[in-house]
């Protein structure tokens, strides 16, 4: 089973002026930008690691600016299997939309962790691109 962070989930008051200051100090690259899930994401690569641009306003500065952090797997069932054996408690089945199954969990300290799997068979456009390995 493969596993890796895919990315890290921020809220941005003002999405443009984010994009252009990753951009202008690390080089960051745009991946997508497009309307998914209902609100406007921006995925941004800089270097292999990824930042995943959300269209709101955070609730607060610092630590609360962060939403989650995505950890994408090959076989979801099973990483959910084993950490429920584990004793990680899940509130809700896997959802998504087609070809992007994920669930939430909460990692220590209350981080918010996205797991999820991708079929890139399913997907096109920006979200082929964002999930590919």
């Amino acid at each position: 089973m493969k596993v890796r962070v895919h990315h890290v989930h921020l809220f941005a008051s003002d999405l443009d002026a984010s994009i252009a200051f990753y951009q202008r100090w690390f080089h960051g690259e745009v991946l997508a930008d497009e309307v998914y899930a209902g609100a406007r994401n921006v995925m941004m690569a800089i270097g292999d690691g990824r930042l995943n641009f959300y269209d709101q306003a955070p609730r607060d500065h610092g630590r609360n600016a962060v939403h989650h952090i995505g950890i994408q797997t090959d076989d979801l069932p099973q990483l959910i299997d084993q950490m429920t054996a584990g004793g990680i408690e899940f509130r809700k089945p896997i959802t998504g939309t087609p070809g992007v199954g994920y669930v939430m969990a909460e990692g220590p300290d209350g981080v918010l962790l996205e797991l999820f799997e991708a079929h890139e068979d399913q997907l096109t456009g920006g979200p082929r691109d964002w999930f590919a390995w």
